[in-house]
């Protein structure tokens, strides 16, 4: 199995397919590697395609220190995988967890993207709900310590913006939790609590996206309720950011709907190598008329 080191010395394991410029995946909390199964076929066909496993998810490395994860070290692993692969600037594309990463690649190494696509993200990101968030983190943390992968990670897996992934799609749902189910329930815990718990929430973080000059998709599913506002946050923030939301969709919108999301990240792509994915026009502000009048 080929795995890169990080500058701590954690080991991350990766798998790459396809030639042409360079796609990383990024995968969420419930995920690995295989979550990105229809993306790497998919996309292959014209680019190399690269996606690994987070720390805290075998075969990558399970650290035993907290300390060893948070949204800092989750950023950098994906710069450590572009090192390993010699990879100068690639496409970064993340969901949840890693829509998180991929956003702050955008605010930490933007010379290494050449365009982020943000799916997912946001849980936890509405002011006033950092407590509660936080207490989520730590009672699923638990969970996860005591009632081992198999229980936990049911529990975890059959949450309200999954359902809909469960609904349209029973066998893809299925294989998805017997993937979760085989991951680490130590790995699970102290991602939980050194990444999810102690990361920045988004509304901390829109002076940084103000100034992310990236060509930026945000992509969400509208019966992912935590993370829509967050979206629509994103957007309104980052000045080379387009949205997308899927109808009648969840959370992992890149398993539950593949075409679609296959498709708009396509053509996502194909604009911005083609130059032609613009920054947001300074007359289109957030608040102003649809008329174009203004109250004398």
């Amino acid at each position: 199995m080929p795995y890169a080191t990080t500058n701590d010395g954690v080991k991350l394991h990766y798998e790459e397919t396809g030639k042409g410029d360079t796609v990383i995946f990024v995968h969420e909390f419930a995920g690995d590697h295989r979550s990105w199964e229809p993306q790497m076929r998919f996309f292959a066909r014209r680019y190399r395609c690269v996606a690994y496993d987070a720390r805290g998810y075998p075969p990558s490395d399970v650290p035993d220190d907290v300390a060893k994860y948070s949204q800092a070290r989750a950023r950098d692993d994906v710069i450590a995988v572009l090192d390993h692969l010699q990879i100068d600037k690639a496409h970064v594309v993340g969901l949840s967890m890693g829509g998180f990463a991929t956003l702050h690649v955008g605010l930490g190494h933007p010379h290494r993207a050449r365009s982020l696509v943000i799916a997912g993200c946001g849980y936890g990101a509405q002011p006033g709900e950092e407590e509660k968030f936080r207490a989520e983190c730590e009672a699923a943390a638990q969970a996860f310590d005591t009632q081992g992968m198999q229980a936990a990670g049911a529990k975890y897996g059959q949450g309200p913006t999954r359902v809909q992934f469960e609904q349209k799609d029973p066998r893809g749902f299925r294989e998805f939790l017997e993937a979760l189910q085989q991951h680490s329930a130590k790995g699970a815990a102290l991602t939980l609590r050194g990444v999810q718990k102690r990361r920045p929430l988004l509304h901390q973080l829109v002076d940084g996206m103000k100034k992310i000059d990236v060509p930026t998709l945000v992509m969400t599913g509208d019966e992912d309720e935590p993370c829509l506002e967050a979206s629509l946050l994103m957007k309104r923030s980052i000045p080379t950011s387009g949205l997308v939301i899927l109808p009648c969709s969840g959370h992992t919108i890149n398993i539950e709907e593949p075409d679609a999301f296959n498709r708009a990240v396509a053509d996502f792509l194909a604009s911005v190598e083609a130059g032609r994915w613009p920054r947001r026009d300074p007359r289109a502000v957030p608040g102003g008329s649809i008329l174009g009048f203004t109250k004398k």
